[in-house]
């Protein structure tokens, strides 16, 4: 393993427990705080660069950069219309930053799988086993929110696992 793929998967390792903190406190207070996504828009630029340094080639900082505009442009009408907030979508607008544009698809799947995982959560809160999860869960729904920086986070993080799991393979490889 090179030291700038190290480096790039130490990166990412760090962006973790970062996602982890944006997903609590989303859930907690429907929050996401600027610092947070521009913290998170840092280390994936850094792992990115130093992955492109290695291998030579911009194509992935490139292709993060136009995904990262289109997602923005995408979700900013949804924000006017008050359908999701204004953190949501700079934290969707920074994670092809985060995660790599050559990884969009894996994360697209895992976003999708733990969106509807939430939808169902908040829509069925019967379903849930401890009653203080529950009536917050309630609540959320009696007020029409949902913490979407939860289900990102979370497809985040799957993300940087398999990066980080492939990465760590790649050290073993002659």
């Amino acid at each position: 393993m090179s030291l700038l793929l190290a480096a790039s998967l130490l990166l990412r390792a760090l962006a973790i427990p970062l996602l982890a903190r944006v997903a609590w406190i989303d859930f907690s207070t429907q929050k996401i705080a600027n610092r947070d996504v521009l913290l998170l828009l840092c280390l994936g630029l850094g792992s990115l660069q130093l992955l492109s340094l290695q291998s030579g080639s911009w194509w992935d900082m490139g292709l993060s950069a136009i995904a990262g505009l289109i997602l923005f442009i995408a979700l900013f009408p949804f924000w006017t219309m008050r359908k999701v907030g204004a953190g949501d979508v700079k934290l969707m607008a920074a994670m092809p930053f985060v995660i790599g544009g050559s990884n969009l698809a894996v994360f697209s799947v895992l976003l999708l799988i733990f969106a509807v995982i939430t939808a169902v959560a908040v829509k069925n809160p019967f379903l849930l086993p401890a009653g203080m999860f529950r009536v917050y869960i309630q609540h959320l729904d009696r007020k029409g929110v949902v913490p979407f920086g939860v289900p990102i986070s979370a497809a985040a993080i799957c993300t940087i696992a398999v990066q980080i799991a492939y990465g760590l393979n790649a050290f073993g490889q002659p």
